[in-house]
């Protein structure tokens, strides 16, 4: 049996999701083959909608925390650097980590720990 094909998840993609756009479907292919062992799997119409929902609800999290992440740090953007309180430290080390659970999602393997 040949290997799945990027094209072919692509196809699979968009008959679950028509009105996914160019973007959003290359970003699923990407999340899907990262984290399926082995994409041939994906062919099984079960498994691809089990891996496609894991795959929505963690990059729905991860980016719920990006969000989150981002009103902290324009609030701390607009302090003084050499007043940082601990508190303040700690959003900065919390946005790395968020970072890079980004990262790991896209990038399919762990990335450093902070």
């Amino acid at each position: 049996m040949d290997p799945m094909t990027c094209h072919q998840l692509a196809y699979r993609i968009q008959q679950l999701q028509p009105d996914a756009g160019a973007r959003d479907v290359a970003r699923l292919c990407l999340l899907l083959t990262n984290l399926s062992d082995d994409v041939s799997k994906l062919e099984d119409d079960g498994l691809l909608t089990s891996t496609w929902r894991e795959a929505s609800l963690r990059l729905q999290a991860a980016t719920d925390q990006h969000a989150a992440m981002t009103e902290e740090l324009e609030s701390l953007a607009r302090s003084d650097p050499q007043e940082f309180t601990p508190d303040q430290i700690w959003v900065l080390i919390r946005a790395i980590k968020v970072q890079g659970q980004i990262l790991q999602l896209y990038l399919g393997e762990p990335v450093l720990d902070a």
